[in-house]
């Protein structure tokens, strides 16, 4: 027996968490199991003519990992193709939720829409309840009076506008992967990098320009300055190891400026010393 919430969950963000802590304490009230029912595949990406832009804010391990520190028993991960998405709510309801995993009680939050005939809560409601469930309904979450979505965390991402993005998560936005080598440039302006390769090339990568970041690597945390253009290249603050093909995640904190072009290496070396001043700065506040 088990309470279940269902939908793709993208950055696990404060409107969801709403959703989730519904999910845990009903769960627990009732001794059954708090299962999250969510996609492989994202239904714009296989529905919708947008799936060659389409990124992501977070990567299956990482959702489960976030749903699972919010204290979600059991993450159920379906694949969602075409076959798939010809279910309609009470399919959808009867046959993969009340049948295969046993839910007794549907939380649903104020945007949830289920089934090919894309039914909204308060359609869902009189289904479920017809088919042996409960439902409760969980009301939109606002962040600075913005109601909280993944379609507008991803746009202030887009835009370049981490801060705005991290208050809507609840967490800062990070990116992970491997540290590849480069041209070298920086090491050669005192300034050296790490390249970043993403391992899940599906994530958002935010807004071209240089950024205030937290750094991860060796099993320790760093400050340091981002700069995402062609390639995502990072200045680790006080740090001097060899890490090339090691792990490393960063985590957007500030957006410093857009991208700019130099005419000389003097003034790019002046300006990247005027970055690393302005993020001294801000970790000073």
């Amino acid at each position: 027996m088990a309470v279940v919430a269902t939908g793709f969950f993208d950055g696990v963000h404060l409107g969801h968490r709403q959703v989730i802590q519904t999910l845990v304490s009903s769960a627990r009230q009732r001794g059954e199991e708090a299962i999250v029912v969510t996609f492989a595949q994202h239904p714009r990406a296989v529905l919708q003519q947008d799936a060659r832009i389409l990124r992501l804010l977070n990567s299956p391990q990482e959702k489960e990992a976030l749903l699972r520190s919010l204290g979600v028993d059991r993450v159920e991960t379906l694949p969602f193709d075409r076959a798939f998405a010809r279910l309609t709510a009470a399919d959808y309801i009867r046959d993969v939720l009340r049948d295969r995993l046993g839910a007794t009680c549907l939380i649903l939050g104020y945007d949830n829409r289920l089934g090919s005939d894309c039914l909204g809560p308060d359609a869902i409601r009189p289904l479920a309840e017809s088919l042996g469930l409960e439902v409760d309904i969980v009301p939109a979450s606002s962040a600075s009076d913005i109601v909280v979505s993944s379609t507008k965390i991803r746009k202030a991402l887009e835009e370049g506008r981490v801060e705005d993005a991290e208050a809507m998560l609840g967490y800062a936005y990070g990116l992970r992967g491997v540290v590849v080598s480069g041209k070298q440039l920086g090491r050669k302006l005192g300034f050296p990098t790490a390249n970043l390769r993403l391992y899940d090339p599906m994530k958002l990568v935010p807004a071209k320009g240089v950024y205030l970041t937290e750094v991860e690597v060796l099993g320790a945390h760093y400050w340091g300055m981002t700069n995402v253009g062609d390639i995502i290249e990072t200045n680790i603050f006080d740090f001097n190891e060899d890490i090339y093909g090691l792990d490393l995640s960063i985590r957007f904190r500030r957006h410093l400026r857009d991208m700019r072009s130099f005419d000389s290496l003097d003034a790019l070396s002046a300006q990247l010393a005027a970055d690393r001043d302005a993020c001294r700065a801000l970790l000073a506040e």
